[in-house]
């Protein structure tokens, strides 16, 4: 805190206060009423992210500071790992996960331009970006329905002479299957790097996910678990693994100094280093092609307050997706409904459903339906990647025929359970999914 006496500070004070009073007045408490619009995700917040962020920006400390290495310790407490490093976004998070594993500092470990990586051919994209960004070459494994995870038994048929790492993605809050993944990156000396942007408070037999692999990575946009609006952060259990993540997050430069510091090595101008002259400034040593992906303190406050909450946010995920398993037992002979890893105890980040073939109406049928009654739908995210134009003209491999990421691609979406829905509203979707079969095959008689 930058405050210049007892008169900034009862100043400060006033103004939080007000900011609690602002709160309740913009932000009343309002319940559901048929006809209002029901998102699949949103920020649940309440006065005290206002006041965390307000008290931050009083501050006017507009980088990482305070909030974020409190935030880094916190969180790294809470989920059990060592090392915690914020960045701007969960895809940053991403690439700077991929990224360090390149560093010539890892000697004969390091990924190289050409090198394999397997990952899931049904996802998102930035889990699959920094393998290709970075040149090497994903290599693309069918998913298990209704998992939605990549299907373990592939792995081996997966493996090359060039196969160096692993990238998988938690799907929609369901752990991929943990033993055999991991298990087959020990036999095979890979990374192994879990991107949990969707998956925080998962467990798998009683651990949670994202300490298992080299590295993880936590995403914290708005419709994520917990939200700094903009945000993410890269895991590990190794120092050496979270010092080259910070010099690929903060420039590319060697030196490992705090925002504000100097000299932390003690001998910031005694250094030789490459083909550099002998002495020269640590601070502006470069040893990797990196970027600035650091987040703002005023970020990391409403984080602060928002893991207070994740208990609770786990929990309302948790329960909201029972009570829609439950609502909509009985309707298997239309949709595939969706299956915990066994082992698993998910923190879901939403509830999938697929059509089975041979039904009578469409996917787009079911979310066109379920949209003009104001239920937002979304899809599993890109489908069989492989399909996506992005990826037209890009060097990979594929496992099979990808059938499983192709029917995903047609038939599956999924609606929320976020922690911001009521019992009315999880009613209201179930009242709405069971009608389906009577709504659709209605409008086309």
């Amino acid at each position: 805190m930058s405050e210049s006496g007892p008169a900034a500070a009862d100043l400060r004070a006033q103004i939080l206060e007000l900011v609690r009073k602002y709160h309740a007045a913009a932000f009343p408490r309002r319940e559901f009423a048929p006809g209002d619009a029901i998102p699949f995700a949103g920020r649940v917040f309440d006065a005290e992210e206002m006041t965390s962020l307000v008290d931050s920006a009083l501050d006017f400390w507009l980088t990482s500071g305070r909030f974020a290495a409190l935030f880094e310790k916190r969180f790294a407490r809470f989920l059990g790992v060592r090392e915690a490093v914020l960045a701007n976004s969960g895809s940053s998070a991403n690439l700077l996960a991929f990224s360090c594993l390149t560093s010539p500092k890892l000697g004969d470990r390091r990924l190289q331009p050409g090198d394999e990586v397997i990952t899931a051919a049904t996802g998102f994209p930035t889990t699959v970006n920094p393998i290709v960004q970075n040149r090497c070459v994903p290599v693309f494994v069918d998913t298990h329905i209704p998992t939605y995870n990549i299907d373990a038994a592939q792995l081996e048929d997966a493996l090359s002479p060039r196969t160096r790492a692993i990238m998988l993605a938690h799907a929609l809050g369901n752990p991929f299957d943990l033993e055999t993944v991991c298990g087959f990156a020990r036999r095979h000396g890979l990374w192994l790097i879990e991107d949990t942007c969707d998956a925080v408070g998962t467990t798998y037999r009683g651990r949670y996910a994202g300490t298992f692999g080299d590295l993880a990575t936590v995403s914290f946009y708005p419709a994520h678990h917990i939200t700094m609006g903009e945000g993410g952060c890269v895991l590990t259990d190794k120092p050496l693994l979270r010092t080259l993540t910070e010099s690929f997050r903060d420039w590319g430069r060697d030196c490992w100094c705090e925002p504000g510091k100097d000299n932390t090595c003690g001998k910031r101008f005694a250094w030789q280093i490459g083909e550099l002259p002998s002495g020269y400034d640590h601070k502006y040593t470069y040893s990797h092609i990196g970027y600035n992906l650091k987040l703002t303190d005023m970020q990391a406050a409403v984080g602060l307050a928002q893991l207070d909450k994740l208990p609770k946010f786990i929990e309302a995920r948790r329960k909201n997706f029972r009570t829609l398993r439950a609502g909509l037992a009985g309707m298997e002979d239309v949709f595939i409904l969706p299956e915990p890893t066994p082992g698993s105890d998910p923190s879901w980040f939403g509830f999938p459903l697929a059509i089975r073939e041979g039904a009578p109406f469409s996917r787009d049928a079911v979310t066109g339906y379920l949209e003009a009654n104001g239920i937002s739908t979304r899809l599993l995210f890109g489908g069989n990647l492989v399909r996506q134009p992005a990826y037209r003209g890009v060097a990979y491999r594929a496992v099979g025929e990808l059938k499983n990421a192709d029917f995903i691609m047609r038939n599956v979406f999924w609606v929320g359970v976020y922690p911001g829905l009521s019992d009315a509203h999880l009613e209201f979707m179930i009242d709405h999914l069971r009608r389906v079969p009577h709504e659709l095959l209605h409008a086309t008689a």
